[in-house]
């Protein structure tokens, strides 16, 4: 006996991660603080990403390398991750110079072709 398939569109449960902002510049008093709510937020939400908006630090330092670095730890051991949205240029290069990697919101994916590439033509190639 076959039963016919519910009606409607599936059921989806959209995982949308959660967002914490950081505002200005991070002193180093704030870090166990922002690492608490890192884990926090990882636990509540069943997204497994934590997105990180960095637009506010203002200029970059190591005090704030430090601070990003022990949140992805925190996000780490919760089982997550942490994702930068609007990371000062300053601040990549500063990341990518200690060797911390972070993705970023916006950036495609490694092993994946940004889209709308175009490839070069060549004056004589035959036309497809």
């Amino acid at each position: 006996m076959s039963s016919a398939p519910p009606a409607g569109l599936p059921h989806v449960d959209a995982m949308t991660p959660a967002v914490l902002v950081l505002p200005g510049p991070v002193t180093r008093d704030e870090v166990p603080r922002l690492c608490e709510d890192v884990r926090a937020r990882l636990m509540s939400s069943r997204a497994g990403v934590l997105v990180c908006d960095v637009a506010g630090l203002g200029p970059p330092g190591l005090t704030t390398v430090d601070a990003l670095a022990r949140m992805q730890l925190a996000a780490r051991r919760a089982g997550g991750r942490i994702r930068l949205r609007d990371p000062d240029p300053a601040l990549r290069a500063l990341l990518g110079l200690v060797g911390i990697p972070f993705e970023v919101e916006g950036q495609p994916e490694q092993r994946e072709p940004p889209l709308r590439v175009e490839e070069a033509v060549e004056p004589g190639d035959p036309a497809l």
